[in-house]
């Protein structure tokens, strides 16, 4: 029997973020990244299921964006 799916690649990407690593890597609590997602302020997330991720990429991008003159 032929198998229809793509046989996969390996894949260099990291592990998407959870909410708890990005508030960790960020310095702030757990309920401020989830203000960011609802307010849609802070990096870009994505939902799997009912539970919130981020790309490491996205995070580093929004970070970039945050930085001030001093």
């Amino acid at each position: 029997m032929k198998s229809s799916a793509r046989p996969t690649a390996p894949s260099s990407r990291r592990p998407l973020a959870t909410a708890q690593d990005v508030a960790e890597y960020c310095g702030v609590p757990l309920a401020t990244v989830y203000q960011w997602s609802s307010r849609g302020s802070g990096p870009k997330f994505i939902k799997v299921g009912r539970h919130l991720r981020a790309r490491w990429a996205d995070v580093e991008a929004w970070l970039d964006t945050q930085t001030i003159a001093a």
